[in-house]
Parts: C-alpha cells; sequence; structure tokens
C-alpha cells in the first residue's frame, strides 16, 4: 500500500475523453495552513493534509479568529474595496480575460482576515456555479480560494442554436412534469454559463411562475442545453417555516407609531414588516395596524395572533444572527425582509421567496395551526441567509444541506429565545401540528424517526427529497451538540444513534452553531455536497480551535456518526463488525478500460446486510474523472461514485454505504474503477467491505 497524498481541486464533468488540464496552482493563492483543508464539491471523507494548528485555550475560541460585527457602513466600505480591486483579483486567481468577478458578500475576521465571495460572468453571461469565495490576509495577500467549481470556464460557443422558445417549451413541460397549477414564464430565458454540474456549457435558464402541486408559488429554474437542447439541471427557488401569540406567549414586539395609529413595523430591526395577505395568494397584503400596541389575544380565529408569532420570530432571528454570530440582517446590510401571514386557504405550508425578500406563512389545515411557531420563523428567514452567502442550490446533496442549514439554526434560534412557552429543542415545528397527531415535522436526533428521512449518508441521498436528504446534517448537528445515546434537555428526551455504532461526544450547541455558521459563510458554495461539508466544517473548526483540539476531533467523530468521513483515530465506517481487505496497489489507466480489485468473503451466512460499509481508499489527480462501483459475487454493480461527480479534488477516501441485502454475502466482491477523461492519472490505494 502507498502512502495517500491530498490535493485539492474543484467540479468536473467532460463530455470528451480530454480536457484542458486545469490550473494546479492559481497565481498568487497558496492554500496552507487550515485552508488546505478547502475544497469545493470534495468527495474525500478525509481532511488530514491541513499542517496542526495548536488547540485554543481550554476549548475557548482563538483569539481573532471570529467574524466580527460589522455596521452597514462598515460592510459597504469593504465592499467597494472588493469591488475597485475585482480586476486584479480575478488576474491573481488566473481566470481567462473574458471572466469577471461579480463581489457578492464580505465578512472580516477580528484578526484582519477577510473573506470576499463572489460569482462569475463569462464575455458579459452569468457563469451558474462560478461563485468562489477569496480569503485575503491583513497584508492583503490572498491566502485561499473555495471554488464551486475549478473547471475552466471556456465553453465551446457562446452562440446558441437552440431557439429561445424551445427553450420554454421545455421549462413549461418540466414544471407540468411535477404537477405544477396554472405554470407560465414569469422569466424569459436568459443565456447563461452552465458550470455548476460538468463541462462549462452555453445554456438557457428559464423561470417557471405558477403554484406547486400543494399551492405553493413556483419559481423552477430550468436549465436547458442551448446547443443540444438537452436539460441540464432544474431547482426550485422557493424555499419551503406587547403581542399575544398563538405559541409564545406574551412578548414585546418592535412596532412604529404614526399618528394615533400603531403598525407592525420593527424600526430597530431593519424597518421588518408584517403583512395580512388575508387568504390571498399574491401580492404583498396590507400591513398590520391598529389603534393600539396590543396584537391578537393568543387565538388563530384573531388574525393579530399569527402576525405577532411571525413578527416575534423575525425580531428573535435578526437579534440571534446579530448577537451571536455579528451579522447584521439576511444580506448583512441592516435591512429587514418582511413577512406575510394568512397565505392561501388550509396552506400548510411557510416559504421563502429571494424574489420578494420575504417570509410566508399559511395557517394550516382548517386554517387552524398557523404555520409561525419560533422555529418554522427562524427556519424560512435562514434561507434567506443561505441565499445571500453559500447560495447552496435547491437540489440534490446541497439541496439537503440547505434545509439542514434553516434547521439547524431554527433549532438554535429557539434555544437562544429562552421562551417557557416554547421552550428550545432539537425538534422542527414540533408547535405548529403539522401532522396532525402532535408529532414535530422533524427530529434532529434521530431523523428517521418522522418516517421518510435519513439518519446517515449513502451515495444516493442527493436523488432524495430535500426535506428527508437534510436528515444526516441535521442529525451530525445534534451529535457534535449533545453527543449519541440518550439525553433528555429541557424536558424533552433523546437517543441518537451512530452509522458505525460508536460514541460521539459533544462539545456543546455554542460552539458547533458557531462552526456551522463560518462554514456557510466562508467555505461552502453552491454546489457543496456532504463530503465537501465535512471538508469545510473541519476547516471552520481548525481556524476556530485549532486542528489538535478536541473539537476538531469531535467534528471527524461526528461525521463518522453519520458515515461521512473516517473518525479522528482512523476508525469508522462500518461499526466494528468483520472486515475485509485489499491493500494490494492496483494502477487506474489514464482514460482507459476499468480495473479491478477483488477481495473474497467467507464465514458469513446469509445475505450481505443492508447497510455494508464500502470504505475506498483512491489516490488520483481529479477524482471527478472516475467512476467508481462495488461489483457483487452475482455481478450486480452498485455505482458508489458517478462519473462526472466529485470535482476536481484529488483522491477518494470515503465510506459508502451499500444496501446489498438482495446479494449472498460470501463470494469474490470487486471494486470496479474506471479513469473516463485524459490526463490525470492515479491507483487503488486500498479498499474494505465491513460487514457490522
Amino acid at each position: 500500500m502507498r502512502d495517500s497524498s491530498s490535493h485539492r481541486r474543484t467540479s468536473h464533468t467532460s463530455t470528451s475523453p480530454t480536457r484542458t488540464t486545469p490550473r494546479r496552482r492559481v497565481a498568487a493563492v497558496a492554500l496552507v495552513g487550515v485552508s488546505a483543508l478547502i475544497a469545493a464539491a470534495v468527495q474525500s471523507g478525509a481532511a488530514t493534509a491541513a499542517p496542526q494548528k495548536a488547540p485554543s485555550a481550554a476549548g475557548k475560541v482563538i483569539p481573532g479568529a471570529e467574524s466580527v460585527k460589522l455596521t452597514p457602513a462598515q460592510r459597504a466600505a469593504l465592499l467597494r474595496t472588493a469591488e475597485s480591486a475585482k480586476a486584479e483579483t480575478a488576474e491573481e486567481l488566473g481566470l481567462g480575460t473574458k471572466e469577471k468577478l461579480v463581489v457578492r458578500d464580505v465578512l472580516k475576521d477580528g484578526n484582519g482576515t477577510v473573506h470576499t465571495r463572489y460569482e462569475r460572468t463569462y464575455d458579459g453571461l452569468p457563469v451558474l456555479g462560478g461563485d468562489l469565495v477569496v480569503e485575503s490576509t491583513k497584508a492583503d495577500a490572498t491566502d485561499a480560494v473555495v471554488k464551486a467549481t475549478r473547471a475552466t470556464i471556456k465553453p465551446a460557443t457562446t452562440t446558441a442554436k437552440l431557439s429561445t422558445a424551445k427553450a420554454r417549451t421545455q421549462a413549461l413541460a418540466a414544471a407540468k412534469a411535477e404537477d405544477a397549477k396554472s405554470p407560465e414564464v414569469n422569466r424569459a430565458p436568459r443565456k447563461v454559463i452552465w458550470a455548476a454540474d460538468g463541462k462549462p456549457t452555453l445554456a438557457y435558464e428559464t423561470v417557471v411562475g405558477g403554484f406547486q402541486h400543494d399551492g405553493t408559488p413556483q419559481e423552477l429554474h430550468v436549465v436547458t442545453d442551448a446547443t443540444t437542447g438537452a436539460q441540464l439541471y432544474e431547482w426550485e427557488a422557493i424555499e419551503t417555516g406587547t403581542g399575544n401569540t398563538v405559541y409564545s406567549g406574551q412578548v414585546t414586539l418592535g412596532t412604529t407609531q404614526s399618528g394615533t395609529t400603531f403598525n407592525l413595523t420593527d424600526g430597530a430591526r431593519g424597518g421588518h414588516k408584517t403583512y395580512n395577505l388575508n387568504r390571498g395568494t399574491s401580492g404583498t397584503g396590507t400591513l398590520f395596524s391598529g389603534p393600539d400596541d396590543i396584537w391578537g389575544n393568543g387565538t388563530p380565529s384573531n388574525l393579530e395572533s399569527a402576525a405577532a408569532d411571525a413578527h416575534y420570530g423575525a425580531a428573535l432571528t435578526w437579534d440571534y444572527y446579530k448577537n451571536v454570530h455579528g451579522r447584521s440582517g439576511i444580506r448583512g446590510d441592516g435591512v429587514g425582509a418582511y413577512s406575510r401571514v394568512h397565505y392561501g386557504n388550509n396552506y400548510v405550508n411557510a416559504f421563502w421567496s429571494d424574489s420578494c425578500f420575504c417570509m410566508t406563512y399559511g395557517d394550516g389545515s382548517g386554517n387552524a395551526n398557523p404555520l409561525t411557531s419560533i422555529d418554522v420563523a427562524a427556519h424560512e428567514m435562514t434561507h434567506g441567509l443561505t441565499s445571500n452567502t453559500a447560495g447552496l442550490t435547491y437540489s440534490g446533496e446541497s439541496g439537503g444541506l440547505n434545509e439542514a442549514t434553516s434547521d439547524i439554526f431554527g433549532s438554535t434560534v429557539e434555544f437562544y429565545a429562552n421562551n417557557s412557552s416554547d421552550v428550545g429543542d432539537y425538534l422542527i415545528g414540533e408547535e405548529i401540528n403539522i401532522n396532525g397527531d402532535g408529532t414535530p415535522l422533524r427530529y434532529m436526533d434521530k431523523p428517521s424517526q418522522d418516517g421518510s428521512s435519513y439518519d446517515n449518508w449513502y451515495s444516493g441521498i442527493g436523488s432524495v427529497d430535500v426535506h428527508y436528504s437534510s436528515g444526516p446534517a441535521n442529525h451530525f448537528f445534534y451529535l457534535l451538540s449533545e453527543g449519541s445515546g440518550t439525553k433528555t434537555i429541557n424536558g424533552v428526551s433523546y437517543n441518537s444513534p451512530t452509522a458505525d455504532g460508536l460514541a460521539v461526544t459533544g462539545i456543546g450547541r455554542d460552539k458547533a452553531e458557531k462552526i456551522w455558521f463560518r462554514a456557510l459563510t466562508t467555505k461552502f458554495t453552491s454546489t457543496t455536497n456532504y463530503a465537501a461539508a465535512r471538508t469545510g466544517t473541519l476547516a471552520a473548526t481548525g481556524e476556530l480551535y485549532g486542528t489538535t483540539s478536541a473539537e476538531y476531533k469531535a467534528v471527524q467523530d461526528a461525521w463518522a456518526g453519520v458515515a461521512v468521513g473516517a473518525r479522528s483515530d482512523g476508525g469508522g465506517g462500518g461499526g466494528g463488525g468483520t472486515a475485509f481487505e485489499n491493500a494490494t496497489d492496483v494502477s487506474i489507466p489514464d482514460n482507459g478500460a476499468a480495473v479491478t480489485s477483488s477481495l473474497t468473503v467467507s464465514g458469513r451466512t446469509g445475505n450481505a446486510p443492508s447497510n455494508l460499509a464500502v470504505a475506498v481508499d483512491i489516490v488520483h489527480t481529479y477524482v471527478g474523472d472516475l467512476q467508481v462501483q462495488l461489483v457483487a459475487p452475482d455481478g450486480t454493480a452498485y455505482t458508489l461514485k458517478a462519473y462526472g461527480t466529485g470535482g476536481s479534488a484529488d483522491n477518494l477516501n470515503t465510506t459508502y454505504t451499500v444496501n446489498a441485502s438482495s446479494e449472498v454475502a460470501n463470494g469474490v466482491w470487486q471494486l470496479r474503477v474506471q479513469d473516463n477523461a485524459a490526463q490525470d492519472t492515479g491507483y487503488i490505494n486500498s479498499w474494505k467491505l465491513t460487514f457490522p
């Protein structure tokens, strides 16, 4: 067995067997220290290549490592600085002459490090999946860069062969396939460069409006190849959570008085307003106002009660992000979003919309359970935060992470509120009775309790509805905060298992929330998947607490507890049990035929398990070139990693969970690997099957 090295690049798929070799070193960019862990769409579960960074004292944050609170004026000044230097930055990053940077967001750490988030254009066209984060030191030297894709942005053409009419037709067909109601194109097809998944390609992006099957407004984005007419991708942009409230008791609200009239405008929190849609489904609605400063009576029949809940939830979320994470408003610019309540009739949902920069809440079944509890309000407002930071695409694994981020901060805001009428817990939507039987919408300690979510990562989770593929990240956050096993918190009992059957020791919610927020705002991009989320959270933890800290090890162990990567001691990914390993090197020919590595399983009885652990260690530059499959004794192939996934990261070191219960356990199993594009090489270092 050879020693594995770890080099990182980003996302690439090629439709032809040859391609331009990506830049391995970006001019003036050195991935040093903890930043060496950063990669976009990284499939490797291990992140051990960074030089060790000393742990903080007594588990405290390393001085200067956290982002500081910026006033809107300070943030605007940093944005102006980035804007004035964006051409120079593009040159330093080695971008092509037709590529331009668009400044999107900026954060600054106490030690002077600045994290600037950019989008890209190519020849004037938006590059979807071209976003990146540049980390620069106090000395104004570029220290690290995280890219959603490191594929060279150089499409074959910028001249479309497909007509916009055909793109519109395809987009409408995609909406109808999702059972949309009254779909209509509300944003004409625009030419873009699609780079989020595969070789950068000229495409049309068309946005279809109307309503989804459950009455939720629709903003379906459909990406169509502008040359071939093939549909490349689609995602839904609508992301679906003194006052006498329905759920939080009597609370203090931020309001405004105008003459003898009061209204629900919170002047202390960016001018956030709460409007009454009065069962409508369009427009802003009517601003809640009245002759006194008392809102609602605590019952759903009083329309002001749900408004008080939504207004209160928005205020709590604003205060949480400002006081805990130093962010003033969703966009960091001190401007508040707005809330709309009483959407539709018997509408059992809530949603965030970028187009209106607002949160919207239905009243539930029978209009008796408005979806305006603290955690739901924070959940929806957090979708806005994610949209304005990482921009996690609302589909596939990134969509699951998007949903989980809203659940995670929905929970932490609820704890932050410290409201005796709605105590903090790791349950989502426990107050709104959305199931009609008093059970929560989701459980973070064991997500599968809802009957649909997944506790652990597996290779096919990207094809699952994002509300259910969020499970592993929710589970990770619970394990990192509280640890595994049984525990009672605020009167709620939990019993959290792990994928590998080994215990996880929590580090506390206060540390866990800081880690996830830093990863979201400085490490994640639009294409981040679970493996890259592990890498990003480890990088964030290393910066905050040091790479040899107990917190760093806990992050490794919590991810292993949901089947993403290895334990801090190198174990995990199988829960003990019986393991069979082949450590003989097998070279992988460049752009050649598939190769196999075999091992013989014996001494088992009956069929293989539904949670067969397949630990893969492949040393190879640009893992996006590889297809990796597990082949059962009868020849059935299980795809562990499809060609074109994993991006330009170097090396694949992760554990996959395979449902092999239809296969006889004993016999010869194979790992089959094929390199599908030229110019990158490597070998199978080792692989292992573990039967729990």
